[in-house]
């Protein structure tokens, strides 16, 4: 149950109802999912928040399901069922397989794993990754 009431868009002020029509446009859907409508309690935060993963999430060097499926990844990460299940269902019309999310899983699950060991380690940084790998 949310903590706050959700804004239906029959129910939103004009500058939350231009947010929410801009939503359904980018999208290409017909409704406005309940996180947006949580935001909508304070129309400032809906329209800097749907502007900052409109600008996140548009064309560019990574493709678009890439960009879900990392999604995807943080959300289990972050243990945010509401959005893994939202982004995964948008990675699906964007052409994710269940193979695919199986893979996903698999290198979240040894992400993990394996950033949990070197934190508990306390491994140093080897010096040739100082650079993120860039030719120096």
């Amino acid at each position: 149950m949310s903590t706050v009431k959700l804004i239906e868009y029959e129910e939103a002020v004009p500058e939350v109802r231009a947010v929410y029509d801009d939503i359904m446009a980018t999208r290409q859907i017909d409704w406005v999912n309940n996180f947006w409508k949580a935001l909508a309690v304070q129309p400032a935060l809906l329209r800097r928040t749907w502007e900052g993963v409109k600008a996140v999430t548009a064309a560019g060097a990574l493709d678009p399901l890439v960009k879900e499926m990392l999604y995807v990844a943080v959300s289990i990460t972050n243990g945010c069922a509401y959005c893994i299940n939202s982004h995964t269902a948008a990675a699906r019309k964007k052409g994710m397989t269940d193979e695919m999310l199986a893979e996903l899983m698999a290198v979240v699950g040894m992400a993990n794993q394996t950033n949990a060991m070197v934190n508990g380690f306390q491994v140093e940084l080897d010096e040739v990754f100082k650079d993120g790998g860039r030719q120096t």
